[in-house]
């Protein structure tokens, strides 16, 4: 069967809500820390190497990045914007050095966009599997719950354990999401270098765009 974010390409970064795309159709937002393999899970979903860009430097995705996954060879230009598809790359921070005043903007843009985006179908959290369920992780996955949107939690690097040990960590991540959010947010292991878990994270990404 083809993949049909294979079609994916770049649209637009947009770092004021007035630079969004229509609010139309179906996107499915990616968030994740700096260095939790974002670029690389987005690329292995895509089966692309260079749709997002994959830096040793955390902390270079600094807008709202938006790939077209709709069907047809113009993509989006090419149909209503009810019917739009969209991959949604939202900034990754942590330990980045981003100013105080970038911070707030971003936290400002960022709940706005999770608050008041109808096209919003759901939330993919990017996390190290050695370092999971940061602050930034759980900002991100409260936004999602609090709109009563899905999430979904990518434990990703899981080639970097052994199979015991990223199993012992799937289960200790997952009892504490759904202690904390019941079972609005599934998690899976993966690996954008060996494509562990590849399928279903596409799958899942796939229902929530309808596709």
């Amino acid at each position: 069967m083809a993949n049909p974010l294979a079609r994916a390409r770049y649209l637009l970064a947009a770092h004021t809500p007035r630079q969004l795309p229509p609010d139309g159709g179906f996107e499915v937002a990616f968030a994740g820390r700096s260095n939790a393999g974002k670029s690389t899970a987005l690329n292995a979903l895509c089966q692309q190497n260079a749709l997002a860009r994959v830096s040793k430097t955390p902390g270079r995705t600094q807008q709202l990045v938006f790939f077209d996954v709709t069907a047809g060879s113009g993509g989006a230009a090419e149909v209503a914007s009810d019917q739009a598809r969209y991959l949604v790359d939202l900034p990754g921070y942590g330990y980045a050095k981003v100013p105080k005043d970038l911070q707030a903007h971003w936290q400002a843009f960022l709940a706005g966009y999770f608050r008041n985006r109808f096209a919003l179908r759901g939330l993919v959290v990017v996390m190290d599997i050695r370092h999971p369920l940061k602050d930034y992780d759980r900002q991100m996955l409260g936004y999602a719950v609090e709109r009563g949107l899905p999430a979904h939690a990518l434990l990703t690097k899981a080639d970097k354990l052994s199979r015991g040990a990223a199993a012992n960590a799937l289960q200790a991540v997952r009892r504490e999401l759904s202690s904390a959010y019941g079972d609005t947010v599934g998690v899976q292991t993966f690996s954008g270098e060996s494509k562990l878990g590849v399928e279903e994270a596409r799958a899942v990404v796939g229902r929530w765009l309808e596709f």
